[in-house]
């Protein structure tokens, strides 16, 4: 509650928390903008591919070209200005900045950045949750062993349900399922590049006015990005997945607690504890009022008489029985909220969700019939979509995950809606990203499902 405090304090002691960003895309730059708005931060270095469209994004956020003059990053700490580079060792390796926030989207990268940064000592805030969902619980033992702190990145979805997690299990209430909202039909699975801004509701010129990503925001739209999150939620929280993947039951919020009981009591759940998606559509389309598309929520059980009575004295909206009650935030505003997973990674020590167990995984899954000699080109693409699964189930069918499913060659057909495997490509076993996620499968083999 008083990390603001915290921060006026090393703002005060003129002991900034410096920070080092890799990746100075859209999420980037929304935490751009609320940098020099908040106390006792410093952004000593901007790394990116290209410096001058981190330039160009500092100007698009009211950066003056002065705050982005320092030409290293020693130069940076005494003047206290930003250096941009290309080099993103020289940001990793300083031995004055503190955390690195990982925000290039990029898994492979990411995974390089993450483990350069942890064997110089920094902590990680990860935007690229793609990395955490498939190898997210060793980035954790790594950044244990290293002696710092690794986190999701608050303002992303994930962070705010293991938040709301954290909250219900603080004050004692069981949790009967956490998720996030969004916009979903069954055929959106099949969506690409070329057809997302229509089906996202999103005009060309639009996407243009906010330098969109079209893969990026494609990835969203058919289901990759929200099997990514929820991944992530279920290793970092302990909560399980349903077995063969999202349901996205439509709901407004006021349905959510009704929605999300286990089947036996009429809602969807096959059990109680599991993350699931809320749709903001109906399943012939026509939108529904009051939406969570863009939110997150928990949902919390009564296990008394007396809880419930509670409900009920001071009109919490639950269920028809009164034991099932939702707790949402209607909105999230990605990386303007950043802040306070940095705060809390330099302050407190504490991340805003990391993983604790393996217990969900993302499978890239055929979006059409693929031949031998395709190039598979990641979530958001034209070839493949991320299915969530349990881990137990993907490691029993030698599932490829998601994330290294990049510029990767099929040497097997595969048909649509198929869950692709290892043996069904020809893998670049060179990369850190899959050598750690080997040496997870083989830490986790004995997995048992839940």
């Amino acid at each position: 509650m008083n990390l603001h405090a915290k921060l006026q304090q090393r703002a005060a002691e003129q002991r900034p928390v410096r920070v080092g960003l890799i990746g100075a895309g859209k999420f980037g730059s929304m935490y751009l903008a609320q940098i020099p708005r908040t106390p006792g931060v410093q952004l000593v270095a901007i790394a990116d591919l290209s410096p001058d469209a981190a330039r160009a994004n500092l100007a698009r956020v009211g950066w003056n070209s002065a705050s982005s003059a320092a030409t290293s990053a020693q130069d940076a700490i005494k003047t206290g200005a930003t250096w941009i580079t290309d080099d993103w060792r020289a940001v990793v390796t300083h031995p004055q900045i503190d955390i690195i926030v990982e925000c290039t989207g990029n898994p492979i990268a990411a995974v390089d950045h993450i483990l350069e940064a942890f064997a110089h000592g920094k902590h990680v805030v990860n935007v690229t949750v793609e990395a955490d969902a498939f190898c997210g619980p060793l980035l954790a033992r790594r950044a244990a062993q290293a002696g710092v702190v690794y986190s999701l990145a608050f303002g992303d979805q994930p962070a705010l349900i293991c938040d709301l997690v954290d909250w219900a299990r603080t004050c004692g209430f069981p949790v009967v399922a956490a998720g996030r909202g969004h916009k979903w039909l069954p055929h959106f699975s099949e969506s690409t590049p070329e057809t997302v801004w229509g089906n996202y509701g999103l005009t060309p010129e639009q996407a243009a006015r906010g330098g969109l990503n079209p893969k990026m925001f494609n990835s969203f739209l058919d289901g990759s990005k929200p099997s990514i999150e929820s991944t992530a939620v279920a290793n970092a929280t302990g909560l399980t997945v349903p077995s063969n993947g999202l349901l996205y039951p439509p709901a407004s919020v006021e349905d959510i607690p009704f929605v999300t009981r286990p089947k036996s009591e009429g809602g969807v759940l096959e059990r109680k504890g599991m993350v699931e998606v809320i749709s903001s559509l109906e399943a012939d389309g026509r939108k529904i009022p009051y939406d969570i598309r863009m939110g997150v929520w928990v949902t919390v059980e009564a296990e008394t008489e007396y809880i419930k009575n509670c409900f009920e004295e001071y009109n919490a909206h639950t269920d028809p029985s009164g034991r099932y009650f939702t707790l949402y935030k209607r909105w999230h505003l990605i990386g303007l909220e950043v802040g306070v997973s940095v705060a809390s990674v330099a302050v407190r020590g504490e991340p805003t969700g990391v993983a604790t167990c393996w217990n969900a995984d993302v499978v890239a899954t055929a979006k059409r019939d693929l031949q031998p000699g395709e190039m598979l080109d990641g979530e958001g693409g034209y070839t493949v979509w991320g299915k969530l699964l349990p881990a137990s189930t993907s490691l029993q069918l030698g599932g490829l995950p998601l994330g290294l499913a990049h510029n990767v060659k099929l040497v097997r057909p595969v048909k649509k809606g198929q869950s692709l495997r290892w043996d069904d490509v020809a893998m670049d076993t060179s990369t850190h990203a899959y050598q750690v996620r080997r040496e997870m499968e083989q830490m986790f083999e004995g997995v048992k499902k839940p």
